[in-house]
């Protein structure tokens, strides 16, 4: 069964993710549909980015995601069509495949074009429904995503450094993404850290320049209310508070400094 994912910054109080099902549905009934999150925060592309960087492994090959942050909606910006590592991201040119193309092989990108795909009459406010619904229906039927448009090798890429530097015994770094639970997810990747797997740490980690102690293994290492650095399950470097909110604690994740030393 083929399989169209839906990240989007719609919400779920109106009637946008619920049109795009059904464009969908009506050109592709067989389809699965799994909505991935519609509370990406509003406009937030670099938020997409990195939903759809983090989710993208755990699908199967031939996959479809449709991922609509398009705060461009009705200006010239287009819209591509990617093939990364053998799943496919339909998606507005705006950046939110900045992680991903990074990180995965890129196999091909057209941009959509062909009207001939697209719903018959076209809205300047919903591009998600009436281009890129239906040209995701259209792939999953089978389409040639070559009938998209051409193919293009420049991209929209988000000026946000995806794996932080490394200086000497320092990594410094930055925050990409802050979740519900308020914890910050930096770009320190875990293959950047010197951890020890036979003795003790010896460096420490530094938020804002407050230092808070080395990497452990989970939230429970530390006090309730105290903050925790440890490895999550994205692979990276995370700033949590035990039973609270390292954003409300250090700031919001823009604003936020990251050292291991």
């Amino acid at each position: 069964m083929q399989i169209i994912t839906l990240i989007t910054d719609y919400g779920t109080r109106d009637q946008y993710v619920g049109a795009l099902k059904g464009v969908i549905l009506s050109i592709a009934p067989s389809v699965r549909v799994v909505d991935i999150t519609h509370d990406i925060e509003p406009h937030n592309v670099l938020h997409g980015a990195f939903v759809l960087w983090q989710i993208h492994p755990w699908y199967p090959r031939g996959t479809i995601h449709l991922v609509v942050v398009d705060p461009g909606v009705g200006s010239d910006r287009r819209i591509i069509l990617g093939r990364y590592g053998g799943q496919y991201v339909i998606a507005p040119d705006n950046g939110l495949v900045t992680l991903i193309h990074r990180e995965m092989p890129v196999e091909t990108v057209y941009v959509v074009e062909n009207r001939r795909y697209f719903l018959p009459h076209l809205s300047t406010t919903f591009h998600g429904r009436d281009i890129m619904a239906p040209v995701a229906a259209h792939l999953a039927n089978g389409l040639d995503p070559r009938k998209c448009g051409r193919g293009t090798d420049r991209l929209e890429i988000l000026p946000v450094a995806h794996r932080a530097e490394v200086d000497g015994g320092v990594v410094r770094g930055s925050v990409l993404y802050a979740d519900r639970f308020g914890t910050l997810i930096t770009n320190i990747n875990e293959d950047q850290l010197p951890v020890s797997r036979v003795g003790p740490c010896t460096f420490d980690v530094l938020v804002n320049g407050a230092n808070i102690g080395p990497v452990r293994s989970a939230f429970f290492d530390v006090a309730q209310g105290e903050p925790v650095a440890l490895i999550g399950s994205s692979g990276m470097l995370e700033i949590a508070i035990n039973r609270g909110s390292a954003v409300e604690r250090f700031g919001p994740a823009a604003a936020v400094r990251i050292e291991v030393r």
